[in-house]
């Protein structure tokens, strides 16, 4: 199958209040390369800000964060073949994401990982840049590796 383009999407480094990372266990995924950040898709015509906002809620119920910064250009990557194999990954042969760092300012007790069905993450937690690096599986750590570099300023208490 010709898989000409990357997927549309937008992926969100949410930092608490004393600079460590939300990290979400996908649903269903043998670990240990299991944690990830909140990303998805962009919907025809919405605004990347707002896609990541809404992709924020769709999967951890959070809707207090203030946007601190975002990347400049997408950045793009292709799945590995055990995931072109899948069928949630739509022909896209990768994906093209505009990540933005947020600040999450509520309390831990508005995360709520069943707030929109289907449930893409079944446990979360806080926790240093350098976790989220070796956490994610590893055709993303290049990725995270610049979101690390890109985003390191916002890993400070607040």
């Amino acid at each position: 199958m010709n898989r000409p383009t990357p997927r549309p999407n937008v992926g969100i480094v949410l930092f608490s209040r004393s600079g460590q990372v939300w990290l979400g266990r996908r649903a269903g995924t043998r670990g240990p390369f299991n944690w990830q950040f909140p990303q998805g898709g962009v919907d025809p015509g919405e605004d990347l800000e707002t896609a990541a906002r809404r992709e924020l809620h769709e999967e951890t119920g959070v809707r207090s964060v203030q946007v601190l910064d975002r990347t400049r250009e997408p950045i793009t990557y292709d799945f590995p073949p055990e995931v072109l194999a899948r069928p949630d990954t739509r022909g896209f042969r990768g994906q093209s994401q505009t990540w933005f760092a947020m600040r999450f300012m509520g309390e831990d007790s508005e995360i709520d990982l069943a707030a929109v069905p289907p449930v893409e993450f079944d446990a979360w937690r806080w926790a240093t840049l350098e976790d989220a690096l070796v956490s994610v599986v590893p055709f993303k750590r290049e990725t995270y590796g610049r979101l690390a570099q890109d985003f390191r300023r916002f890993a400070e208490p607040s």
